[in-house]
């Protein structure tokens, strides 16, 4: 198997996904699936399928077998969670998905909580489900709301009592959006591609600007986590290859 060539976990660069072009073949060594060789250049992968349908326990082990021990995966929580039930009354459904995203053994790094731009700040709401969310997982949560209520100061109490990273996206929603929020031991940014998204690229000046927000805003002992999530017209790998470069200089 590859062995990654990240040499620092402090920060982790990425894609949603692990989908290689042909084109884009050469940024990675050959593993023996696509998977493995994804996991020859990075050290972390997205898992967004989780949110539109379930996996099998053993999908998961066969994803955890395909990659290097400091390999980590981020698993999306499925919609039924945050779309459906809008994050209420949300215990089974938790409750099968960490089963089945069980699977990944240590490679599980973090969930992703990705909210409904619908979907205002309820303080008693947001409370009870990621207090039901810390008793079931101890690892790294980072959620990503889109609705401009949850970026009140109010909420920051929220994000450190439950050790919550708010993640930093691209294109922002409102202003605050674009830098990371919450526990400062995990940061956790998700560039989707603008103006376009899911389609646009970035260009060197911002990678360049991300890779010095990263660092400016990663404390010493934290770890960073970098997903590009450009993939329509794949250019979430060379992009994520281009700052992996820079942040690692």
């Amino acid at each position: 198997m590859p062995r990654s060539r990240i040499s620092s976990a402090s920060i982790r660069t990425g894609t949603a996904g692990w989908s290689i072009a042909a084109g884009h073949r050469p940024l990675f060594a050959m593993g023996d699936s696509m998977l493995a060789t994804y996991a020859s250049r990075f050290a972390m992968a997205e898992i967004n399928s989780s949110f539109h349908r379930p996996h099998r326990r053993a999908t998961y082990e066969r994803w955890a077998d395909a990659v290097p021990d400091a390999f980590r995966f981020s698993a999306k929580l499925p919609r039924t969670i945050t779309h459906d039930q809008r994050l209420r009354a949300a215990g089974p459904l938790l409750d099968a998905f960490l089963d089945q995203a069980g699977g990944l053994g240590d490679k599980l790094g973090c969930l992703l909580v990705q909210l409904p731009p619908s979907l205002a700040f309820d303080g008693r709401m947001a409370a009870t489900f990621f207090a039901m969310l810390r008793r079931r997982w101890a690892g790294g949560i980072a959620c990503e709301p889109r609705h401009a209520s949850w970026f009140a100061p109010r909420v920051d109490a929220l994000w450190q009592r439950h050790r919550v990273a708010r993640v930093a996206a691209d294109p922002a929603p409102v202003a605050t959006a674009a830098e990371p929020g919450g526990d400062p031991a995990l940061r956790y940014w998700r560039w989707h591609g603008a103006p376009r998204v899911y389609y646009s690229d970035y260009v060197a000046d911002a990678l360049a600007a991300l890779a010095k927000q990263v660092a400016a805003a990663t404390p010493r002992g934290s770890e960073a986590w970098v997903v590009f999530d450009n993939t329509a017209h794949g250019h979430a790998t060379p992009n994520a290859a281009a700052f992996q470069a820079l942040a690692t200089r």
